[in-house]
């Protein structure tokens, strides 16, 4: 089964992990979490992500998240990438982690990065008066006013 790391700046790998939580309650053991503080090694951080892939991955492969192109957690996740059947994904978000972990079982990782990215590009909308009128004021889907 393919396993799912998220390498993002403190606290947000944490906090994205316990928000996955929040959906689906128990979370599986191949997803972990490494929060980058700032002033970290990083060859330590590479050396805590290496750990958690190979802790976390069982052989089915892995995505790792990363939360901006560019900054030191992608640079760190980018040097996995080097990695039989790893895929790393900048842009990390919920909708992302949701779709992934409901989605990785049994599934083919290139097909999978492709689902993923595609999750989080469709899940980035302008939400406006229009959608508000459509829940109703109250938020319940209902316009009773």
């Amino acid at each position: 089964m393919i396993s799912v790391l998220v390498i993002a700046h403190a606290p947000l790998a944490t906090a994205l992990v316990n928000c996955t939580r929040h959906v689906f309650g128990e979370l599986p053991k191949q997803f972990a979490a490494l929060d980058v503080i700032p002033d970290e090694d990083p060859e330590a951080a590479l050396e805590a992500a290496r750990y958690l892939l190979a802790r976390t991955n069982d052989g089915g492969g892995a995505v790792v998240f990363t939360d901006l192109y560019g900054a030191t957690p992608a640079r760190i996740a980018t040097r996995l990438a080097c990695l039989r059947q790893v895929a790393v994904i900048s842009g990390v978000s919920l909708p992302m982690l949701v779709k992934a972990l409901g989605r990785r079982r049994g599934a083919d990782l290139p097909e999978l990065v492709d689902l993923l990215i595609d999750a989080g590009r469709g899940a980035v909308i302008e939400l406006g008066l229009e959608q508000y009128s459509q829940q109703g004021e109250d938020g319940s889907g209902r316009d009773d006013a």
